[in-house]
């Protein structure tokens, strides 16, 4: 070998694969790159074991909802004074009654509440339990239904009727009523006896109590074309089917009474009723 091929083959032993400036510049950019690039992913490596699993969150959700309380209830005080029908009508009542907005019969507006008295301290009282109109069951408060009764007592007495405030033994008898569905029958027979001198029933009868729970939304006013107790000429075609007839249809249902009238009435209750308003014609 020649000293010029000694010293070629030398210096290739020290040059390393780094020839040009360009490798240089690129050996140097992925000295930074790889290392970043590296430490990004063993973050992302140690976190993932603490991360839910796909579709864990909406598992987790799915549970929470199914075991989630799907009621409440509420307990009341039943030892509680009854609140006065004046108060009941002014936290309540008097927004729509002491200005007579949206139909509503203003508070002592005589011949307003005249037609409405004639009717009953029972009708009205169930009316106001119920809804009626622009009014929502108890006129959208959330009062004992004899409190309720005491502000119906309240603003018809304001006009000339002098019927009686519910007392503790009717609200005693209250268990758990549902507006929609009307008063007790024991509340119902407290206030037709409390009441029974300020509103007699028609022709002397004994009022069913079905009757002021269910029968008298309709029947008590004539609405939704129900013949109005009392009236000979609604009634009069009616007559001809006897009262087992009268108590078969009511029953099964007409026009826009549904069957019962709504109610679970037995047959035997259904028929009290019938002959109750039927001998209110008579």
């Amino acid at each position: 070998m020649s000293a010029n091929d000694h010293t070629t083959a030398h210096e290739e032993d020290h040059t390393g694969p780094i020839k040009t400036p360009k490798q240089l510049l690129a050996a140097i950019f992925f000295s930074f790159v790889i290392p970043i690039f590296a430490i990004i992913a063993l973050v992302y490596y140690v976190t993932s074991d603490h991360r839910p699993a796909a579709g864990a969150v909406d598992v987790e959700k799915a549970i929470a909802q199914r075991i989630q309380k799907i009621g409440t209830v509420e307990i009341r005080d039943a030892n509680r004074p009854l609140k006065a029908g004046a108060e009941v009508y002014a936290a309540q009542c008097a927004a729509c009654h002491a200005t007579g907005v949206a139909g509503a019969p203003k508070f002592g507006d005589v011949a307003a509440w005249g037609p409405r008295i004639k009717t009953g301290f029972d009708s009205l009282w169930n009316s106001a339990l119920k809804g009626k109109g622009a009014m929502g069951p108890q006129g959208g408060g959330d009062f004992e239904d004899a409190e309720i009764g005491r502000a119906v007592a309240h603003m018809a007495n304001a006009a000339g009727a002098k019927f009686a405030e519910p007392q503790k033994a009717a609200a005693a008898a209250v268990v758990a009523t549902d507006a929609a569905a009307g008063p007790s029958a024991d509340v119902v027979a407290a206030l037709a006896a409390a009441n029974k001198s300020a509103a007699p029933a028609a022709g002397g009868n004994a009022v069913p109590a079905l009757y002021t729970q269910t029968c008298a939304t309709c029947h008590a006013t004539g609405v939704a074309g129900a013949p109005k107790l009392g009236d000979k000429a609604a009634w009069g075609p009616r007559l001809a089917a006897g009262v087992d007839g009268i108590t078969a249809i009511a029953i099964k249902g007409v026009g826009a009474m549904p069957p019962r009238g709504g109610s679970t009435a037995s047959d035997a209750e259904i028929k009290a009723v019938v002959q109750y308003m039927v001998n209110a014609v008579k």
